[in-house]
């Protein structure tokens, strides 16, 4: 990724506090924020600070096993800290065009507080 590409990303100017959001959680390699259109009652992205278009991309990485097993620990904290464990959750990873990625930063949608139903597309 070019420098001017993660001048301009959505989520890079949201990490680096350029443009406000919802901050639920936040760890040195991870941020917790509330989505600004959500799709069920409890609704966050969860956003590795790194760059990386998507998911292929970002494990790639040199710490990559690192920066996810931090990014879903930011997830269950919000998790427990919500009380969702109990009547369940999902976690989604949306990867290029038709895999429904709209913003080309890899994050993980957290949603609870509703029937999730399948197929989810």
């Amino acid at each position: 990724m070019t420098e001017s590409t993660t001048e301009t990303c959505l989520f890079c100017r949201i990490v680096r506090g350029e443009i406000p959001a919802g901050r639920l959680r936040e760890s040195p390699d991870s941020l917790a924020i509330a989505d600004i259109s959500p799709q069920a009652p409890h609704h966050c992205l969860l956003i590795p600070k790194r760059h990386a278009t998507d998911i292929g991309e970002f494990m790639k990485g040199p710490r990559a096993a690192e920066e996810m097993a931090d990014l879903l620990a930011v997830g269950l904290g919000l998790v427990a800290e919500k009380g969702l464990s109990e009547r369940g959750y999902r976690l989604v990873v949306n990867t290029g065009r038709e895999g429904g990625q709209t913003v080309p930063h890899l994050h993980i949608h957290l949603l609870a507080g509703r029937e999730m139903g399948w197929p989810p597309g």
